[in-house]
């Protein structure tokens, strides 16, 4: 395999990384490379639309800059099929002078399970020797077990190991734990300790007294990281500041506020002539801005329902990114019009599995979880294969009691692993390397299809055959400065591998409350009535709608189930793996297929005693609820 590029230099021009206690000034991490657009944008952007205002962002003096982690790996390979390691070497050349910053979640590093401790070393190896400076480390329940390897590799590689605190409420969260577990941080050789407030769950008296807190007890800086979900979190990062903290996290005005951040320029002005004066050139700022208020407009497809001010957060604890993503999974299933009962039922799945914080992947695991409670109308009715793993303790300790009869149900009498996940182990990278070697060309390759095997294979593949195409965007509104729209949009469709030409027309005054869309499919129209253009603006929308014509106008390829035999899915999405063939006997409840919906994996149970008399999937197929995809007699 190729070898890694040469170890990144620290920037020429960055500060020194520990701000002395006594220091007034205020340092800025801005996000709108990465945790901004992954909330407004279900982390959607490209990065041709991040280079050209690179050497502005470079010469403003931020501490650092977040471009890396979190999402944004994974949309690269699933959206944009862009190697998010390029990305990554890009970034670093075009902002030589500024530290770059990435999220990574501990022991599940990029990706939604525990991976071996040598893959953790060897992923942050080469982050580190691709770019990253700062490696922001947090695990999703606050199990420091989970951080401990991540920080030992960070520091091996002589770059910045920040740990987070997932901050959150609940009954078993208290201000105190919260400082005791920084301690335990430090200890283990973190640089410094951030807050992390991914929900924007804190108010600016509790944020003055845990940041006071955690200021006195501790020796390095505190960083504070919320999102303005609820409207609070520039009142909160002032709070902070006046109590001790002196680096925060703020977003470029046009991609700031609702579930992002506070704005960048808005905290600067504050500060402006005050003894924590961040010294940052306004006007530049406010270039930067203006620039990324035309990127947004590229991205208008993808902007979520939800991106004002929602002070049902504080109940909910749905953070910035899973909101904007929720509802694009919504949109994908048909059913966004449900989303107020599963905001309502995440709470009391979460109480289910002892309060775990709302962060990848524990807000995907409860949130998914939810929405499956919502959508098959019965609570538990399918359980997915990560809360089954969670349940088990493969992510860890959950911070408070789960339900005993919700455990009970999901993994039965076997055991529950109280060590750490990890241990149970033994090393992967080896077989990694000799399961995608006829694909990879280098260890990033490596690492990408470690992350996300199907997904990371595909992009691989797809790599080498030259067909890399990304996901579509529309234009900006067409025709909505016109007092009549007679706008047209047209793409392609692949359902069940036949591609359908989908062409969406508008006719209508844009003031009226409904008005009518035409969607042709191959030619043959069908009308739907809508309220506004933006209804049907995004490719997802029209997609579906698409999907959902040409199943009743040209009928599925599989036949539809009808009998107690006929095994089907509760919910659209793709065949992960067939665990039986035609012949086999199966008892009820036998696991016989496993299938993935919004990133989480369901093993579909046998419903019936008998024998697989017909399979008609395969690994990789769509599929939809009420098609026959095993049959049993």
């Amino acid at each position: 395999m190729a070898k890694s590029n040469k170890t990144s230099k620290t920037p020429k021009n960055s500060k020194t990384s520990k701000t002395k206690k006594n220091g007034s000034q205020v340092w800025i991490t801005d996000t709108v490379f990465r945790d901004a657009h992954q909330s407004l944008l279900a982390t959607r952007m490209r990065t041709e639309d991040m280079l050209p205002i690179c050497e502005k962002m470079d010469s403003i003096g931020f501490w650092s800059l977040e471009v890396w982690g979190g999402a944004t790996f994974d949309a690269c390979l699933r959206f944009l099929r862009e190697d998010p390691w390029e990305r990554l070497r890009q970034l670093r050349k075009a902002l030589p002078n500024t530290r770059l910053q990435m999220l990574l979640r501990g022991q599940n590093l990029l990706g939604y399970r525990h991976y071996a401790d040598d893959v953790v070393r060897e992923f942050v190896k080469h982050a580190a020797l691709n770019g990253i400076d700062v490696f922001r480390i947090f695990d999703a329940l606050n199990d420091i077990r989970n951080i401990r390897v991540s920080i030992e590799a960070v520091k091996a590689q002589n770059k910045h190991a920040q740990a987070a605190i997932c901050y959150t409420t609940s009954p078993v969260h208290t201000q105190e734990q919260f400082v005791s577990l920084a301690r335990e941080l430090e200890k283990m050789g973190a640089d410094s300790i951030a807050i992390k407030d991914m929900a924007g769950l804190l108010t600016p008296k509790v944020t003055g007294d845990l940041v006071a807190a955690l200021v006195s007890e501790l020796k390095v800086p505190v960083h504070l990281h919320s999102h303005a979900t609820a409207g609070l979190a520039a009142m909160c990062q002032y709070k902070a500041i006046e109590n001790g903290c002196r680096h925060i996290d703020t977003a470029i005005s046009t991609l700031s506020g609702g579930t992002s951040h506070p704005p960048t320029e808005s905290m600067v002005a504050a500060l402006k002539h005050t003894e924590y004066d961040t010294g940052l050139d306004l006007v530049a700022l406010q270039e930067i801005g203006f620039y990324f208020h035309e990127v947004r407009r590229k991205y208008h497809q993808f902007e979520s329902e939800f991106t004002g001010i929602d002070t049902r957060v504080q109940v909910n604890q749905v953070p910035g990114g899973m909101i904007s993503n929720l509802s694009n999974q919504l949109r994908e299933q048909g059913a966004l019009n449900r989303m107020n009962e599963v905001l309502a039922e995440i709470p009391r799945v979460r109480q289910d599995l002892g309060y775990p914080p709302l962060v990848t992947p524990t807000s995907q695991i409860v949130g998914t979880q939810a929405v499956f409670n919502v959508i098959t109308d019965e609570r538990y009715k399918t359980i997915t294969n990560e809360v089954k793993m969670y349940l088990q303790g493969r992510y860890g300790k959950p911070p408070g009691k789960v339900n005993k009869a919700l455990r009970q149900q999901a993994i039965g009498n076997a055991d529950v692993i109280d060590c750490r996940p990890a241990d149970l182990m033994p090393p992967e990278m080896d077989k990694l390397r000799e399961e995608i070697q006829a694909l990879a060309q280098s260890d990033e390759d490596v690492l990408i299809y470690a992350m996300f095997p199907e997904i990371g294979k595909d992009f691989l593949q797809q790599r080498k055959d030259g067909t890399l195409v990304p996901e579509p965007l529309l234009p900006p509104h067409a025709g909505q400065e016109a007092q009549y729209c007679v706008a047209a949009t047209e793409f392609n469709v692949v359902l069940h591998g036949e591609t359908y030409h989908i062409k969406v027309n508008g006719t209508g005054h844009k003031h009226q409350e409904k008005r009518a869309f035409y969607i042709n499919v191959d030619g043959q129209p069908e009308e739907i009535m809508v309220e506004t253009l933006d209804e049907m603006v995004s490719v997802s929308d029209a997609a579906t709608a698409a999907s959902e014509l040409s199943r009743t106008s040209r009928g599925s390829k599989r036949p539809k189930a009808t009998k107690p035999g006929h095994v089907t899915t509760t919910m659209p999405g793709s065949i992960v793996e067939v665990l039986v063939k035609e012949g086999d006997n199966v008892m009820a409840g036998d696991p016989i297929l496993v299938t993935e919906a919004m990133k989480m994996e369901t093993e579909i149970p046998a419903p019936i005693d008998g024998a697989v008399n017909k399979i008609y999937v395969s690994k990789g197929d769509s599929v939809n609820p009420d098609e026959i995809l095993i049959e049993i007699d």
